[in-house]
């Protein structure tokens, strides 16, 4: 695949994005590398934490369910999202400051891609969040909280973020919901009560949503990658010369 065409598509892309990210945990990344992914069918991916959900999956179940390496709460992805997964070396500028403050600029980052679509985005500084509650009946659910820098617009979850900081590197990992997704399955799989569908419909929204139309999800993965380039390329050196993929050993994944 071309840089013109920077997203994986195509079966298991969601069993892929996985090894990808877990082959990324096991050397240290000598300069930033990314992949974007579009979802060919559902799958639930849970946080590290939610093993324990593994045994309650019905043996049965209609969907493939994954475990990643990155905290924070269950995820549906699906044709509805675009994924990111984005590696840095530990010592880079942008992550050694610690793990709120390394989702700053991804969440800056794509807020501003998606304000050029006409979405009035915005990357949550953690002073804008409200004290979240022990006791919130969707804190199993990645789109059912708000975390430093995730993105919102008007008022909902547009973007999630999470990652893995390990002394080899630091794995950041996003989905960005492009259409509103089928809650009531993630529901059914998790054997979470049909209300949970409906506040995570409450919760959140979508490009589609927002903007008003459909946006092509290639159009918004070329935005996403060059956003990347420029956040990665020092300011000293995107004044000498444009960021290129291979200036950042930018990785297109293909079909």
């Amino acid at each position: 695949m071309s840089a013109s065409d920077p997203i994986l598509t195509g079966g298991g892309v969601a069993c892929a994005e996985q090894r990808w990210n877990e082959a990324q945990l096991l050397q240290p990344p000598t300069n930033p590398v990314a992949r974007l992914w579009h979802y060919d069918a559902p799958a639930v991916v849970l946080g590290c934490s939610q093993r324990r959900l593994l045994a309650t999956v019905d043996d049965r179940c209609e969907l493939p369910v994954l475990l990643r390496d990155a905290g924070g709460g269950a995820v549906l992805v699906g044709p509805w999202m675009l994924g990111l997964s984005v590696a840095l070396p530990a010592a880079h500028e942008l992550v050694r400051g610690g793990p709120v403050p390394a989702y700053r600029w991804l969440g800056e980052a794509l807020a501003g891609v998606l304000r050029r679509f006409g979405i009035a985005a915005t990357a949550l500084a953690p002073t804008a969040l409200a004290a979240s509650r022990a006791d919130d009946p969707l804190a199993w659910a990645c789109y059912g909280g708000l975390s430093p820098w995730e993105v919102v617009a008007q008022e909902k979850k547009l973007v999630g973020l999470a990652q893995v900081r390990r002394r080899t590197g630091v794995l950041l990992v996003g989905g960005l919901l492009l259409a509103p997704p089928p809650w009531a399955l993630l529901c059914r799989v998790l054997g979470r009560p049909e209300a949970d569908a409906r506040a995570l419909a409450a919760r959140t929204t979508s490009v589609q949503e927002t903007a008003g139309r459909d946006v092509p999800v290639q159009a918004l993965a070329k935005a996403v990658e060059q956003a990347l380039l420029q956040a990665w390329q020092p300011p000293a050196a995107t004044a000498r010369q444009p960021a290129s993929p291979s200036d950042l050993d930018w990785a297109c994944a293909g079909a």
